[in-house]
């Protein structure tokens, strides 16, 4: 069973870990470079980031994602968890409970485009680079009504 729940301080390592074990399963189009340089970065802001975990019923955190201002700013789910509704949970928690309605996804993340597609979000848009100005195309989803 998977449950939903705000973060706490203890989550913070292990939400390291989701991150890690995501991004080497899903973003091979990341050069060892920009894979070095984004996790620095993300272990220099993720910790103490308020985020939302799913859990199991151990409370070990399975995925987390980070919502803001009704836009998905991250989702996240271990590896070892892929295609067993942990997404699937926080993504229906984002859009009911938090108000979330758009995102962001790296275009060559195939897997993720599928699945924010087959969670009700459709492609808006695209921009030529990431966040950081790094050249990992975004596309722009929204929510469909």
């Amino acid at each position: 069973m998977i449950s939903i729940r705000p973060s706490r301080p203890t989550d913070d390592e292990r939400a390291l870990e989701i991150w890690a074990s995501a991004v080497d399963a899903t973003h091979d189009f990341l050069s060892p470079e920009d894979r070095l340089a984004i996790g620095k970065e993300v272990a220099g802001f993720l910790p103490g980031t308020p985020m939302t975990v799913a859990v199991d019923a151990s409370d070990r955190a399975l995925g987390f994602m980070i919502v803001d201002d009704g836009s998905i700013e991250a989702l996240f789910v271990d590896a070892a968890c892929h295609g067993q509704g942990v997404g699937k949970a926080l993504i229906e928690h984002a859009i009911q409970a938090l108000g979330a309605h758009r995102l962001e996804v790296n275009e060559q993340n195939a897997r993720a485009r599928g699945f924010y597609r087959r969670m009700a979000f459709a492609e808006i848009g695209r921009k030529e680079v990431d966040g950081q100005g790094r050249p990992y195309p975004l596309i722009l989803m929204e929510l469909r009504s």
